[in-house]
Formats: structure tokens, C-alpha cells, sequence
């Protein structure tokens, strides 16, 4: 055997090897999952500390340069955009006792801090869907119960904060490793859909660009008295201005690359700066070319104060609503929720913490899949997980927040994917090569939020179309990189034409399309359970019973070998 045979009948020996390390045939145990041994007692806490802001803070706290601040802008507009928007929508249905302003300060807050002593920097903190179905359900409680709904959300917070960290301190967030990325997926699926319908149209929700062409839409509202007010001329220019948002945030970021300008430093900037250009162009296009046109705006508040205004002392009626005939607002609601403000119902403390439990289901699951998510073997981040720290401090958070008043806030799976994107180097075929691990994009996009309470009235100027544009940025920019989604554009595709995936390479196509409709299922369950009101308070639950269900109910074709491995890591 000459030097060229023996170079070959190595590079065969370490291909079967490779290839044993896919094939779940070849492999004691494949496609089983097993956790680590439990850290009690508080100790996974310390570890998680130790092992991430004990030993990487200095560096995540220095490393700036151009990417930073590009970075930074993107955030800020990825994060203050839907912060406005569910702010809006927790006014309408908690009758403004939380809204714009408290969901605009408990996202600056919460972000600045956590930025600063969180485990995992590199995950977003923010209003999410869910936790807004859940919000709207306590309101229905509390009013069946005949207590003040922030009265009764702060006893919730309290017992949260009692269930986070006693998770944490017995190490309970281990089982979030159960949750492979079939439920991975299906979770982040729900959140993409949330974003997409809400920028496009939301059958659910009066929301998203191809509502503007309903005419009882609620921006239409305000101008039915005036004659030269065409709510069809609004709806086409909202949808050329929403979409061509997206499209050009698209086309800036290609241009990474392309051959065009005239080096990498210029695509480079082009591409780390694309939403922030297009939002600014799109906006003036607006302001100068189309300023007749009444397109429906941001709704900010006009100044900083909590959003419940009362028409007495005692502050249990609303401005105006409830006082009509009174010229002005007696004051505002106190910062400060009333623990004893029980309405004379004294069990109200220990009901609250039946409710707790799915809050905290509700908390552990959307933080605990996004932290998954983000920190899977393909992302390549090398500072570490803090599954135990992090749930603590989101208790922490969000009992504050519920003494305050303020919206609870968990980790938001499409901002944290866009962010983790951004800080990226990636190859051509998107593969991720390095990640800047930085807390100053956290730290510097929400001090901008906090600050935007100083500016509202400049936030006023953007066009709520174009906010609806990035929406549907941040959920399509999001699909590549999953592989659910990436089954799913197979079955539109020939066959012999497949992208090569490890699935593609390694499975029969019968039992990739079989493992597809296996997911689907279960997402179109989740899905519907999220966006039906009379039961979205169990969402938490149905997410949580995908873990055992992807297990127990596996068809038996799909457990054996290769798909059980493919199930659990590729």
C-alpha cells in the first residue's frame, strides 16, 4: 500500500467514525437524554455565577467596537418597538392600570440591570405574547374575585418569586435539557408566528398592515368626520411603507456579501446598520413625499407618569372614562401597589398562589426555551449558561416589577435570536465561525428605552407601518435558522434537489416528512390553545406536556437509532 492508499484508508477510518457519531445505530444509548447530576442546595446558583459573570464580566464590559454600536441601534429598535405596541395593549385590557409608560420603564430597568448582573447577557429581557394572554386572565380573576387587579398581580408576584427560587436553588431548571429541540422549535415557532401575524394581519387581533384596509380599523376612527380622509389611500400607502421596510432592511443586509462599494468595511457597516437605515429612510419618505396622508403613528404617551389616572382620592375610578363631566385628573395612581388593598377578602394572599404556579410555568418555560435555544452547541458561545441565576433574578424582576405595577418580563425568543445573529461572524452558508460576546449592546439599547421616556414626542414622528415592517423582519430573519421550518419548505421542494442538511444526508425522506407531521401536530395544538381566550391561561401547560408527549407518543419508526439521535441534537 503506497502513501496516497494509506492517506485514503485514514481519512475512510475517520469518516466511519464521523459517521458513527450521527448514526444512532452505531451508538450505545442514542437519542436518549440525560441530565446532570442535580447542584442543590443552592450551589448550581453560586456555580452559575462563577463560571459566567464571575469570570467573564470584565471582558463582555470592554469589548467594544463598530458592531457595538450598530448592534445597539438594532435592539433598541427591536425592543422598544414591541414594548410600545404590548404597552398599548395592556392599557386596553387592564383599563390603563398598566400601560405604555410602566411597560417602557420595567423594559429599560430591567434590562440596564440585567446587563449588568445577568448570567447570560446575550438574551433579551421584554414583553412577550404569552405572558400577555396570561396577564389578561388575572385581570378576568381578579374582577370575578372583586379585588384590585394590581393588588392581586403583586401577591402573584410575591409567591413567583417564592416558586423561581426554590426552582433554582434545588436545580429544577435541569429539566429544561429535556426539552430537545422539537419543543425548542414548536415554542419558537409560536413566538415567529406571533411576530409575523402581528405585522402582517392577525386573524386573532385587530393588528398588522392588511388590517388598515378594514374600515371600522381603529386609527380610521378619529377621521370619520373628516371628508378628505380616504382610509383606502391610507391602507396602500401603510403597506407599501410596511413591507418596504422589510424589503429593504433585506436588501441592505445582503449587501455583506455582495461585490458591491468598494470594501468589506463598507458592506460590513451597510449590513450591521440595515434596520436602522431603512427605519430612517422609509420614515422620511413618509414625512416628505406623503405627509398629507394620515398614517396611523406610534401611540406614546405625552408625558411620564403611570398611565391610571383617577378621578378622585380614593383613585378607584378612571379618568375620564368614569368622570365625564370633570375637567381634569384628580392625580395619578401611587407607584407603589397596596398589598392590603384586599377589599376585605383576606384569603386573597394564599389564592394568589394557585395562579402562581402557572405564572411560574408560564416564566420557567419562555425564559428556560429561549435560553436553550440560544445557547445550543451550533451558536458557539464559550462564556457559559446560567439556567439557576437567571431564573432568580427574572423572579427577582418581575416580583419588583409586580410591587411597582409594571408588566412582567421574561426572556423573548425572536429579539435574543436577532441579537445573537447580529453579534455574529458567520460563512456563506451560515454557518456561525464566532460570536462577540458583549453586555454593552444590552447595557447601551435599553439605557436608549429608558431615555426615549425623555424624548416621546419624537417617537410620535414613526409611522406605526414601518414598526410593523421590522416586526416582520425580526420573525422571517429568524425561520433559516430552524430546522422545523426548514422541513417544512421540503415538502415544496424536489426531492432529488434537497439542501444539504444532516437530516437530508442521514435520514430516509419518508421518515423526515413523518418526524415533520409528528411536530406539526403538536405545534398547531400549542398554537391553537395560545389564541383561543377561553383557555389560554394553560398555554405554560401545553408547552410543558410537549416535553413527555415528544417521547411517549414518538412513533415507533421515529424512536429507533438514527431519528431518536436526530430528535434530540442535529
Amino acid at each position: 500500500m503506497d502513501k496516497n492508499d494509506k492517506q485514503l484508508s485514514v481519512r475512510s477510518v475517520e469518516s466511519d467514525r464521523m459517521d458513527s457519531s450521527v448514526n444512532g445505530d452505531l451508538m450505545e444509548d442514542a437519542g436518549k437524554v440525560h441530565m446532570d447530576e442535580a447542584q442543590s442546595w443552592g450551589t448550581g446558583i453560586i456555580s452559575d455565577f462563577k463560571r459566567t459573570v464571575g469570570t467573564h464580566w470584565v471582558t463582555e464590559m470592554t469589548n467594544f467596537n463598530q458592531k457595538t454600536f450598530a448592534v445597539t441601534l438594532l435592539v433598541f429598535i427591536s425592543v422598544i418597538s414591541p414594548t410600545l405596541t404590548f404597552g398599548a395593549v395592556y392599557g386596553k385590557e387592564t383599563d390603563n392600570r398598566i400601560g405604555a409608560v410602566e411597560t417602557i420603564l420595567a423594559t429599560a430597568w430591567v434590562g440596564v440591570v440585567y446587563s449588568l448582573i445577568g448570567g447570560m447577557p446575550l438574551c433579551v429581557i421584554g414583553s412577550t405574547g404569552p405572558v400577555l394572554a396570561f396577564t389578561k386572565s388575572v385581570v378576568r380573576i381578579a374582577d370575578n374575585m372583586g379585588v384590585p387587579f394590581l393588588t392581586f398581580n403583586a401577591w402573584i408576584s410575591c409567591w413567583l418569586l417564592f416558586y423561581c427560587v426554590t426552582a433554582a436553588f434545588f436545580d429544577l431548571t435541569r429539566v429544561v435539557r429535556l426539552a430537545t429541540r422539537f419543543t425548542d422549535e414548536i415554542f419558537a415557532l409560536i413566538i415567529v408566528s406571533i411576530f409575523v401575524m402581528d405585522a402582517v394581519g392577525d386573524p386573532f387581533s385587530p393588528v398588522g398592515i392588511l388590517r388598515y384596509f378594514d374600515p371600522d380599523h381603529k386609527s380610521h376612527e378619529e377621521f370619520e368626520d373628516d371628508p378628505n380622509y380616504d382610509y383606502m389611500e391610507v391602507a396602500l400607502l401603510s403597506t407599501i411603507l410596511g413591507f418596504g421596510t422589510t424589503a429593504l432592511i433585506f436588501l441592505f443586509r445582503s449587501f455583506k456579501d455582495s461585490s458591491f462599494f468598494c470594501n468589506d468595511g463598507v458592506r460590513s457597516s451597510i449590513h450591521d446598520f440595515a434596520v436602522t437605515m431603512a427605519v430612517v429612510s422609509v420614515a422620511m419618505v413618509k414625512e416628505f413625499l406623503f405627509s398629507s396622508v394620515d398614517t396611523e403613528q406610534l401611540s406614546v404617551p405625552d408625558r411620564f407618569q403611570p398611565s391610571y389616572q383617577c378621578c378622585t382620592s380614593s383613585c378607584d375610578t378612571f379618568f375620564p372614562d368614569d368622570c365625564v363631566d370633570q375637567a381634569e385628573a384628580y392625580g395619578s395612581r401611587p407607584w407603589f401597589v397596596d398589598f392590603s388593598d384586599l377589599n376585605g377578602k383576606g384569603h386573597v394572599p394564599i389564592v394568589a398562589a394557585g395562579p402562581a404556579i402557572l405564572a411560574f410555568l408560564l416564566v420557567f418555560l419562555d425564559s428556560g426555551i429561549t435560553w436553550h435555544l440560544i445557547n445550543h452547541p451550533n451558536n458557539k458561545l464559550k462564556h457559559g449558561e446560567a439556567y439557576n441565576y437567571d431564573l432568580v433574578l427574572n423572579g427577582l424582576f418581575n416580583f419588583v416589577n409586580g410591587c411597582l405595577g409594571l408588566p412582567w418580563l421574561v426572556a423573548t425568543t425572536v429579539p435574543c435570536i436577532i441579537h445573537l445573529n447580529s453579534l455574529s461572524e458567520k460563512d456563506k452558508d451560515g454557518k456561525v465561525i464566532d460570536v462577540q460576546e458583549t453586555r454593552l449592546t444590552l447595557l447601551f439599547s435599553h439605557m436608549m428605552v429608558g431615555l426615549s421616556l425623555l424624548v416621546l414626542e419624537i417617537l410620535q414622528l414613526l409611522p406605526m407601518p414601518v414598526l410593523y415592517g421590522v416586526f416582520l423582519f425580526m420573525g422571517l430573519s429568524s425561520l433559516p435558522a430552524m430546522q422545523f421550518w426548514n422541513r417544512l419548505l421540503l415538502w415544496l421542494q424536489q426531492s432529488s434537489k434537497y439542501p444539504d442538511f444532516a437530516f437530508t444526508r442521514y435520514m430516509e425522506k419518508k421518515k423526515i416528512h413523518l418526524y415533520t407531521v409528528f411536530q406539526l401536530f403538536f405545534f398547531g395544538y400549542v398554537f391553537l390553545v395560545q389564541n383561543m381566550s377561553a383557555i389560554y391561561i394553560i398555554f405554560p401547560l401545553m408547552t410543558l406536556l410537549c416535553i413527555p408527549f415528544a417521547f411517549t407518543c414518538c412513533p415507533a419508526s421515529l424512536k429507533a437509532g438514527k431519528c431518536a439521535l436526530w430528535m434530540v441534537t442535529m
